[in-house]
């Protein structure tokens, strides 16, 4: 494989439980591939531990970023994001993912490849071939899948099912022109549907997009789920009839 680079974004509230072990596994996964990297942490607020754990993980290439209080997960991508197109040439890629260790890292080599087959935008996806989604809860499965299909039947894109996944990866360049166009403005909600969101903002640019199965381990989640449901639909509901421009 031609050499990448490669900036990973994580998101992490209260995720001491997991991201140590996720981040180990990350380095591991990319520097065996011989893929360079960077890793932008962005603690949200935690009240835990998370911050002590990525600390005594930091280097050069890990880094961390904090919120002092809980903003949410947009703000949290967004912050993650604005640093990530800071350091990012526009020939590499950025990578969401979640830092509960759901998300398997080895599959970012898989959607590199994909990338670099002329596609802007890779999605992990649990509703394509050869998906397999291990201990999700039955609500939020239903919640997923329910969206995703008003989301598609409403603004439909080629190439994507599922448009909720926050395990993602880009052409560095297509976050940068956004970036450059709408300023933090293209991230304006604060919770999970801050990924529909960004999706939705970067429909209209005449991006190539697909997406890649996914293996979910919510068997291996660490701590609890920090989706408010109730919240979270009635962000999707609203955009569903107010989408973003």
């Amino acid at each position: 494989m031609k050499k990448t680079h490669v900036t990973v974004v994580l998101p992490a509230y209260n995720e001491a439980a997991a991201i140590g072990s996720l981040l180990d596994r990350l380095v591991v996964t990319l520097e065996d591939e011989d893929i360079q990297y960077d890793v932008i942490v962005v603690d949200d607020g935690s009240t835990d531990h998370t911050a002590e754990v990525v600390t005594a993980r930091a280097n050069s290439q890990v880094e961390i970023v904090r919120h002092e209080v809980n903003r949410g997960l947009g703000e949290a991508i967004r912050t993650g994001l604005l640093r990530a197109v800071e350091r990012a040439s526009e020939r590499g890629v950025i990578v969401t993912m979640d830092a509960d260790s759901t998300h398997v890292p080895g599959l970012i080599v898989r959607m590199i490849r994909v990338l670099s087959e002329g596609f802007d935008v890779v999605i992990a996806s649990r509703f394509v071939p050869g998906a397999r989604v291990v201990g999700v809860p039955l609500v939020r499965r239903l919640l997923s899948r329910g969206a995703s299909a008003l989301f598609r039947l409403r603004f439909p894109i080629t190439g994507v099912r599922d448009y909720t996944s926050g395990y993602r990866a880009y052409q560095a360049g297509v976050l940068v022109e956004a970036f450059a166009e709408c300023g933090p403005s293209l991230i304006r909600a604060s919770g999970f549907s801050s990924m529909v969101e960004l999706l939705l903002r970067l429909r209209g640019r005449g991006l190539l997009m697909t997406e890649v199965p996914i293996l979910l381990r919510y068997d291996q989640k660490g701590g609890f789920s920090k989706m408010r449901v109730g919240q979270n639909v009635r962000d999707l509901l609203r955009m569903l009839i107010r989408p973003p421009r």
